[in-house]
């Protein structure tokens, strides 16, 4: 399982070392594509294969389907990790997650996200200010313990 928030910066050529303990779990190298609110999503080779099977499910007939997976599909590039535990990842890719130099790689269960270090620190600040509702929203409060 992917947990945790960690620190690193990204370097001129777009490297960006992945922490040791996410590469246990993701292997030689991972699949990375846009994500959700503005960051990059990375799958490992199996997660990924799961997620296509889902994806599959979805009807071409439906104009925001097929918008979906243009915009995920295009994006995704497989990269492998260099001796250092570095990813190489793509312009466009950096670009979209508007990554200066910090980043924030955080482990989100069966994926990581890569997130641009200030827009890390917006999210995080919103989430914090409505963590309470969201939560009585998705769960019974005997379901968290």
């Amino acid at each position: 399982m992917l947990i945790g928030e960690y620190k690193h910066n990204i370097d001129t050529k777009g490297r960006l070392i992945i922490p040791a303990k996410f590469r246990e779990d993701l292997g030689d190298h991972l699949i990375i594509t846009r994500g959700l609110d503005g960051c990059i999503f990375g799958y490992a080779p199996d997660v990924w294969a799961q997620l296509q099977q889902k994806l599959k499910q979805l009807s071409l007939a439906k104009r925001n389907a097929r918008a979906f997976m243009r915009f995920f599909y295009s994006a995704a590039s497989e990269v492998a990790f260099d001796k250092q535990g570095r990813i190489n990842i793509p312009a466009p890719l950096i670009e979209f997650a508007k990554i200066e130099k910090q980043c924030r790689i955080i482990g989100v269960s069966d994926r990581i996200e890569i997130w641009d270090e200030t827009s890390w620190v917006t999210a995080t600040t919103a989430m914090a200010n409505s963590f309470e509702s969201i939560a009585e929203d998705l769960f019974d409060t005997d379901q968290l313990g």
